[in-house]
């Protein structure tokens, strides 16, 4: 039987070949597909698998069958331990090695793997699908096979021990009456292709959403029902004409790029009469993994508790699956177009290979939706950035690696859509001056891409973006010999949505930190309109101030930023870097020790970006100090002394992290500046001398200057 090659998952071949296979070499296979460090408690575990599966497989050694280790679902970043192509079927196998008992997360989570294949992955819709937990020391095995409850060709999970497996797997293909030898042709590299049904689920759930604590303005003069129509206008131009295009949509922090982002997803994947639109769907990316994160989670938490309310038998991993129709990483999007292309690649010339791929009528060799909206595409990586990556095989555990890598982040993904033959639209969600990591490019390398790779594509653009925060303020200068240009006034959010009571903060932040002499006024104007911005040197106060500023469920939180240092002499912890941790320290309520309302953890600009508080302490180290009306930037070397920064792309970094930071509060902040320790030894030395109040005066001093109350 011929097998195709794929990089979605660590091994893969015919029955016949891995049970004839020397168990080691199978074990190897696997390693050289990991590209990380193995544990060897992971090692042992493929092991055992491999043996059990080799016994356990025989009686359909000479079937044309297939068996699939570690098989990533597309798109959604999740990876099934073994999957079996049997007879039409598909088996889905969790395994926990030496377990005896049969937990019920172990129970959902092979269930939950049953559930994305059916709605997300095209060549499992039709096909039965049998969830088996594999606890290898359970003494039972399961003897009644039932449909799930949601009625679409599902088992109910199943449970065996090893010993039992062989026998379970003859039952369920009897009961099944599975009686026709045959694999799934193109299974391993199938689309992904979500179902009407979980794209219904996921409309419903986005259109009746409350999630107050990460969207919620009462601003005047807001412009995003006139940005979201003129994106929709752009697409429908692009489908009457048949052409490609991309809409760059920047704004203020706070302005709503991503309730933009977000309306457009859904809009653009139903028609007016709110059937869905099979052909023409829309699908919402960003590369921030903790806004990813906490969207999903409150949106389906919503989405559960409502239906609680109703009587309705839901799980919220029912809820977090409709969600992730909508909302997904961009890198899983990315790495799925990898997955496709030829390998090595030859003369810098990116092609698809027809072996790791389905061509598709509608999209080709491109993925199924004809709009991807990739929110915080300032933070696509640079050439230097995404080579490096996958050369190196990505970070731990990714499969993907591609030598010569020839293409920015933001060129591959105009490639990923250049693919489709018929039309698309890229909508770009960009906030200026919010690039916050070494190796993030900036809309400028998105304009070069198009200019230098993707000349046919149309390009709508606001003709305001003429601040220093995007592209240095070069944006015109740099499409101004690409002759499909088309700007519009209507894609720059000038109003910030999320400080309701000072729509003027982001122009104050701004002129704060670029020393203009008119943050002075701007600050006043800010207060003025409700939004409290006070000054402190004790961490005590600024914990006691932001408990009676907030009333009910209002939200509060300590920011710092990731170059901070000494942070911990004043009771302050990082918040770890964690998809979880980060759900857990915007979305839990004040009974609960992880919530960012019991200000013992502080998040950094990394993991609040795209999301916000009610009140907010930013709390400034010595990382950038003011000196002379300047900043002046530092790192700590981690044990006894600040060196100084003199790379101008990281100070830029540094300098955008307090932007973000200063930016992530609706109702209101305190600024932190330490006054550091001033003690000395008996010998007359300092006491602390990596916290010098020399490190802090200046700063503190240049903000009683602008004006700022201190308390």
């Amino acid at each position: 039987m011929a097998i195709k090659r794929s990089n979605r998952c660590l091994f893969h071949s015919g029955f016949k070949e891995f049970i004839e296979a020397d168990q080691f070499s199978i074990l190897g296979r696997i390693h050289d597909a990991f590209h990380g460090q193995a544990l060897t408690s992971t090692d042992e575990a493929w092991l055992g698998e491999i043996q059990l599966l080799q016994q356990a497989l025989s009686p359909w050694k000479n079937e044309e069958a297939e068996i699939i280790f570690e098989y990533d679902i597309p798109r959604l970043g999740k990876r099934i331990d073994v999957v079996l192509l049997l007879r039409g079927l598909i088996f889905c196998l969790e395994f926990k090695v030496g377990q005896k008992d049969a937990l019920q997360s172990d129970v959902e989570q092979v269930m939950d793997y049953a559930l994305d294949l059916k709605n997300f992955h095209r060549y499992s819709h039709d096909h039965i699908i049998v969830p088996i937990l594999i606890p290898t020391n359970h003494k039972s095995t399961s003897s009644t096979f039932t449909p799930s409850i949601y009625n679409d060709f599902i088992f109910n999970p199943l449970i065996t021990g090893a010993t039992g497996l062989q026998d379970l797997i003859q039952k369920v293909l009897l009961h099944a009456n599975a009686n026709t030898a045959g694999t799934i042709k193109d299974w391993i590299i199938s689309p992904y292709t979500p179902t009407p049904t979980i794209i219904e689920a996921a409309r419903s759930l986005y259109e009746n959403h409350s999630v107050e604590n990460i969207i919620r303005h009462e601003a005047d003069n807001v412009t995003t029902d006139a940005t979201i129509a003129n994106v929709l206008e752009v697409i429908n131009r692009s489908k009457r004409n048949r052409e490609k295009s991309i809409c760059f949509v920047t704004g203020v922090p706070g302005a709503g790029k991503t309730l933009v982002g977000l309306d457009v997803a859904v809009k653009q994947s139903y028609q007016a009469d709110g059937t869905f639109n099979v052909d023409d769907g829309a699908v919402y990316l960003s590369g921030n993994g903790p806004l990813v994160a906490v969207l999903t989670e409150a949106l389906a938490r919503d989405n559960y508790a409502k239906s609680k309310e109703k009587g309705e038998d839901k799980k919220l991993s029912d809820s977090r699956r409709e969600v992730s129709k909508f909302i997904q990483i961009i890198h899983r999007y990315r790495d799925n177009m990898l997955a496709k292309i030829k390998d090595p690649i030859i003369n810098g010339n990116l092609e698809i290979d027809p072996d790791k791929a389905v061509k598709l009528h509608q999209s080709g060799y491109g993925e199924v939706e004809h709009v991807a909206i990739f929110d915080e595409a300032q933070r696509a990586w640079t050439h230097e950035r995404i080579a490096n990556y996958l050369k190196r095989g990505g970070t731990y555990g990714n499969k993907l690696k591609v030598d010569n890598f020839p293409m920015s982040e933001a060129a591959f993904l105009i490639w990923s859509l250049d693919r489709r033959e018929d039309w698309a639209t890229i909508v770009c969600l960009i906030g200026g001056g919010q690039e916050i990591n070494t190796g993030e490019a900036g809309i400028s390398e998105w304009i070069a891409a198009l200019n230098d790779r993707f000349p046919h594509w149309k390009v709508y653009i606001s003709n305001k973006l003429t601040e220093p925060e995007y592209a240095e303020g070069k944006v015109n200068e740099l499409l101004d010999h690409n002759h499909n240009v088309i700007f519009s006034d209507k894609l720059h959010l000038g109003v910030s949505l999320r400080s309701f009571r000072a729509e003027r903060l982001s122009a104050f932040v701004h002129a704060m930190l670029s020393f203009n002499p008119d943050a002075k006024a701007l600050y006043t104007n800010v207060v003025s309109h409700g939004y409290p911005i006070v000054l402190t040197r004790s961490m005590d106060k600024a914990r006691d101030w932001l408990r009676k500023q907030a009333r009910g469920t209002q939200q509060t939180g300590i920011l710092i930023s990731k170059v901070s240092a000494r942070f911990k002499p004043l009771a302050v912890h990082v918040l770890p870097q964690s998809e979880d941790n980060a759900v857990h320290w915007f979305l839990e309520d004040k009974t609960d020790v992880r919530s960012s309302n019991y200000l013992e953890e502080a998040a950094t600009e990394i993991q609040v970006q795209g999301l916000e508080v009610d009140f907010a302490c930013v709390l400034w180290d010595a990382d950038m100090r003011c000196d002379n009306g300047k900043w002046t930037f530092w790192k700590f070397n981690g044990k006894t002394q600040w060196i100084p920064e003199k790379n101008n792309e990281t100070q830029k970094y540094m300098l955008n992290a307090y932007r973000v930071l200063l930016t992530r509060a609706r109702q209101g902040i305190i600024i932190c500046v330490p006054e550091g320790n001033d003690k000395t030894t008996p010998e007359g030395f300092p006491e602390d001398h990596t916290r010098l109040p020399s490190y802090y005066n200046s700063t503190y001093n240049y903000f009683k200057k602008i004006g700022i109350t201190e308390i």
